[in-house]
């Protein structure tokens, strides 16, 4: 992988973990189209590490979120009183959501791999979750605040998070999608959305870090890690902005009929070469 291809693809995820399109797809897609070749043996887990900058991005921006959370969730457990606080027990649902894809994925992770190295199976999954966007948006009242969220609020929205195992369907649809399902507001279903992410990153991360350590050569990659993951913590930490702007008073149907023509585009291009 060259430095330019690897800075290209850290601003493909950077634009693509937060907005409801999929950064898994986007970084399977895209070195398909232009017949990038790459060590296999690696390319996973540089796709995954790249998420190290999108990690660092959502840290920056929600920092103070992030430290009264944990601050309250720990304070809160050592005085007996677990949900004393809002923080507190925001700390707690956003857990709660992460354990159904944290099931899923353990239980299935061969398969989904699998599904990676198939780009016309991404494809058709982009184009099928443009209706996951266009049908929350029909059934959510977007009445709800952050503060409303319950038990129930948060499980359904982690299993819509599980979802997102499948590449295509983007953790942030998924659960933006879950969010409005349940009737809350665009910006507090973007923004449980993110929160949510932090936990989800930094276990992928750290398990990718493990399987890198794990290459031979492994140093021969960090050039183009360290790049990547720049580009992309830059340009996510801009993308959770302009997308916290944007749904303050647009659906998300910008967002399905993008993937509705990217999908379409990778379909026809993949039978044109067969």
């Amino acid at each position: 992988m060259t430095l330019l291809q690897s800075f290209i693809l850290g601003i493909v995820q950077g634009l693509t973990e937060f907005i409801p399109v999929s950064s898994t797809a986007h970084l399977i897609l895209i070195p398909w189209l232009f017949e990038w070749t790459f060590d296999e043996n690696a390319r996973f887990v540089f796709d995954v590490l790249l998420q190290l900058g999108t990690l660092a991005a959502v840290i920056v921006y929600f920092w103070k979120d992030v430290w009264h959370i944990t601050r309250d969730v720990v304070s809160g457990v050592m005085k007996g009183k677990p949900f004393g606080t809002v923080e507190a027990r925001l700390g707690w649902l956003i857990a709660v959501a992460t354990v159904p894809a944290v099931i899923v994925g353990l239980l299935f992770k061969d398969f989904f791999e699998r599904l990676h190295g198939s780009p016309v199976i991404v494809a058709a999954i982009l184009i099928g979750t443009a209706g996951l966007l266009l049908v929350s948006e029909q059934l959510g009242r977007r009445t709800r605040s952050l503060d409303s969220l319950t038990w129930l609020d948060a499980l359904i929205i982690g299993v819509a998070q599980s979802l997102a195992l499948f590449p295509g369907v983007s953790r942030s649809a998924a659960t933006i999608s879950g969010g409005l399902v349940r009737d809350l507001e665009r910006p507090a279903a973007a923004r449980f959305s993110f929160l949510m992410s932090i936990p989800a990153l930094v276990a992928a991360s750290a398990v990718a870090v493990k399987d890198l350590i794990a290459l031979p050569n492994n140093r021969e990659y960090l050039p183009a890690l360290a790049l990547g993951a720049l580009a992309a913590a830059v340009v996510g930490f801009v993308s959770i902005r302009w997308l916290l702007n944007y749904l303050s008073g647009h659906p998300l149907n910008l967002f399905a009929w993008y993937r509705i023509g990217a999908g379409v585009l990778c379909v026809i291009v993949y039978f044109l070469r067969a």
